[in-house]
C-alpha cells in the first residue's frame, strides 16, 4: 500500500470517528456541561479558583441569632423526632424528605404571597458560559416568584448516601456559584444534608471566576437542640429573604 493511499485512509477514519463522537454527545467543540448532581471538587477546581476559607467568624451574626422561638414549635420537634430519629439514616433520600426534612421547611414556611416568595423543590436550573454550563435539578431553592422562580436566594442540597457521586458540598457550590453570577451578587447562603447532619454554607465572590467559602460547625438534627438551632437558623435567613425583596 502506497503513502498517498495510507494518508486517505486514516483521513478517513479520523472522520468516522468524529461522527461517532458527535453521534454519542463527544463533540470536542461541545461546550462541557456539568450537572448540579454529579459535579465533584476536581471539577470546581477545573472551572474556578476556589478555596474553603477557615475563619468561621462569618458566621456569628447567622448562627448566633437571638430568634426565639415558643414551647408548641419545641413540641412538634419533639413529636416529629420521636416519629423519625430511628429511621433517618435509613431513609432513601425521598424518605428522608418527605418524613422529616420538608415538615423542618414547612414550619418556616418560606411562601409569602404579599412578598412573592416561595420554596422550590426539584427546579431547574442551568447557568452557561462560553467555556461551560452547569446545569440540572435543584433539591430545594427559596426564590422570588410565585409560579416560577425569578430571583434564588437560599439552596438545600439534600443527600442520599448510596449515590455514586456522595459528597453534596461540591453540588451546593456549584448551585451556589450558579447564582451568585445570575443575581450578579457577591455573598449567597446555602446549606447541605447528609443523613441527620446539617452544614450551613456561605459563598463569596473575589473576582471574576474566583469564590472562597465558608462551611459551619454540624447540626445534628437527631439532637432536639441542634433541631431548634437548625430551626431558627432558617427563620434568620426567610428574614432576611424577605428585608432583600423589600430592598
Amino acid at each position: 500500500m502506497n503513502t498517498e493511499i495510507e494518508l486517505k485512509l486514516l483521513k478517513e477514519i479520523e472522520e468516522l470517528k468524529k461522527k461517532v463522537n458527535i453521534l454519542e454527545g463527544k463533540d470536542e467543540n461541545q461546550i462541557p456541561t456539568y450537572q448540579y448532581s454529579k459535579i465533584r471538587d476536581i471539577d470546581l477546581n477545573k472551572l474556578f479558583e476556589i478555596e474553603q476559607n477557615l475563619d468561621n467568624s462569618i458566621f456569628d451574626e447567622w448562627l448566633n441569632n437571638k430568634i426565639e422561638i415558643d414551647n408548641s414549635i419545641e413540641a412538634f420537634f419533639k413529636e416529629l423526632l420521636e416519629d423519625n430519629k430511628s429511621l433517618i439514616e435509613r431513609y432513601s433520600e425521598e424518605d428522608l424528605k418527605i418524613n422529616f426534612i420538608a415538615p423542618i421547611l414547612n414550619k418556616v414556611r418560606f411562601k409569602s404571597f404579599e412578598k412573592k416568595i416561595r420554596d422550590f423543590y426539584e427546579l431547574r436550573m442551568t447557568y452557561k458560559t462560553n467555556q461551560f454550563v452547569l446545569s440540572g435539578t435543584i433539591d430545594f431553592v427559596v426564590s422570588e416568584g410565585l409560579v416560577e422562580s425569578k430571583k434564588p436566594y437560599f439552596f438545600i442540597q439534600e443527600f442520599k448516601r448510596s449515590e455514586e457521586y456522595g459528597n453534596p458540598r461540591p453540588q451546593l457550590l456549584a448551585e451556589l456559584i450558579s447564582a451568585i453570577e445570575l443575581n450578579d451578587w457577591k455573598f449567597i447562603k446555602g446549606a447541605y444534608i447528609i443523613g441527620g447532619i446539617w452544614h450551613f454554607a456561605i459563598l463569596e465572590k473575589l473576582n471574576v471566576g474566583k469564590y472562597q467559602y465558608f462551611i459551619s460547625h454540624n447540626f445534628d438534627s437527631t439532637k432536639i437542640d441542634d433541631l431548634k438551632l437548625i430551626y431558627k437558623n432558617l427563620l434568620y435567613v426567610k428574614n432576611e429573604i424577605i428585608s432583600m425583596v423589600e430592598a
